[in-house]
């Protein structure tokens, strides 16, 4: 709901303001009670990483930014700028920057994660970019990695494009940025689904990858086994390559074109292995591909066997992933790979000669195998 109260162009800051409201949260202009919790957000660990604040942030940063700031843009025309407010208290921040095409920007307090605020505060000025005829288009960017704003992108509507490097300036260096729109007439719903389900079995738990998985992660991939059966591992495989690919599993479960998980133990959360189900979607939404390694000092234990198949029956059960077919394929000399595959019942379909790339740099057979629901 649209509530345009004061949005005369005659009228300054802070009449100008239009106040939104969807009966749970409202948009509107700062006051100077909101400095405190601004303050308190802004110097959020959260914030520091994943924008462009000032830090250390002090109180008159939060009071420059509530009235000078915000007071001059609006004045401008160049950004709208409001604080968000729930349960009658500041949340956060939201603005859209430009005209035309436009830019949403967005900030919540530590306290209000978590409850959908931000997502509802998005909606509401989108909708109004578009029923005022302030813009066609709104871009979201974000760092890579910064998984909570990318959650409210898709929770809204936004189509998921892809990573642009150097894309943002921050504290005087390139950061390569998250990127998504929505148009207008787009509905503010997701366009695809988030694939992010956790699976149990009595030793494991599977789940989606984090940041804090990249010590394990960065042991594996400078195991000789994994890099003998996974060709084209950074060499050395350091802690940046260990985040890169936590990200790219984020992104691309966001998208839905891949399951990833993290197999993990039930008592500890230790990384154990990793486990994906890829090429989901288009062309072929019924179908995907398997791929997995473990952590050197997992293997033997029957780990992965017992991670597949949970993951087979999530993958093929409609009340899962509801596909009809699962491919695997590895190498020929990858006897554990293939020992996984025949017992987890996948059926040898095939076998392609030199069609696998080594780390050494030779080639070898693969083997393919399917099950089917």
């Amino acid at each position: 709901m649209v509530a345009p109260r004061g949005n005369h162009p005659a009228m300054r800051w802070p009449l100008s303001v239009p106040v939104l409201s969807d009966g749970v949260v409202t948009l509107r202009a700062h006051v100077p009670g909101d400095v405190d919790a601004m303050t308190e957000m802004a110097q959020d660990e959260a914030m520091a990483r994943w924008t462009a604040v000032p830090v250390p942030y002090e109180r008159k940063h939060a009071e420059d930014y509530a009235s000078s700031m915000m007071a001059r843009l609006w004045d401008e025309g160049t950004s709208r700028g409001w604080a968000i407010e729930a349960d009658g208290r500041f949340v956060g921040n939201i603005d859209l920057r430009g005209s035309g095409v436009l830019d949403v920007g967005f900030a919540l307090h530590p306290a209000a994660r978590g409850q959908g605020f931000m997502a509802r505060a998005v909606r509401l000025v989108v909708d109004h970019a578009f029923t005022e005829g302030i813009g066609e288009v709104v871009h979201w960017r974000g760092h890579v990695g910064n998984v909570a704003s990318l959650r409210v992108a898709h929770a809204t509507g936004f189509t998921l494009h892809g990573i642009q490097p150097g894309l943002l300036w921050e504290r005087g260096r390139a950061i390569d940025a998250w990127t998504a729109s929505i148009r207008f007439g787009d509905p503010p719903v997701p366009r695809t689904r988030w694939l992010d389900d956790v699976l149990e079995t009595e030793r494991l738990r599977l789940r989606p990858m984090t940041e804090a998985d990249v010590p394990r992660i960065v042991e594996a991939g400078t195991d000789p086994v994994t890099r003998q059966y996974i060709a084209g591992l950074p060499r050395p495989y350091t802690p940046q390559d260990g985040r890169a690919f936590v990200h790219a599993t984020t992104w691309e479960a966001a998208r839905g074109t891949q399951a990833s998980w993290t197999v993990a133990d039930a008592a500890t959360d230790e990384l154990l292995g990793h486990l994906a189900l890829m090429r989901l979607g288009p062309p072929d939404p019924g179908q995907g591909e398997v791929g997995y390694w473990m952590h050197p000092d997992a293997r033997g234990r029957g780990v992965m066997r017992e991670a597949l198949e949970a993951v087979v029956e999530h993958a093929l059960s409609p009340e899962g992933l509801d596909l009809r077919r699962l491919s695997l394929w590895a190498a020929a000399g990858n006897d554990a790979s293939n020992a996984v595959a025949r017992a987890c019942g996948f059926v040898p379909t095939g076998r392609e000669t030199s069609a696998e790339a080594l780390g050494d740099g030779t080639l070898d057979d693969a083997n393919g195998y399917e099950i089917l629901r």
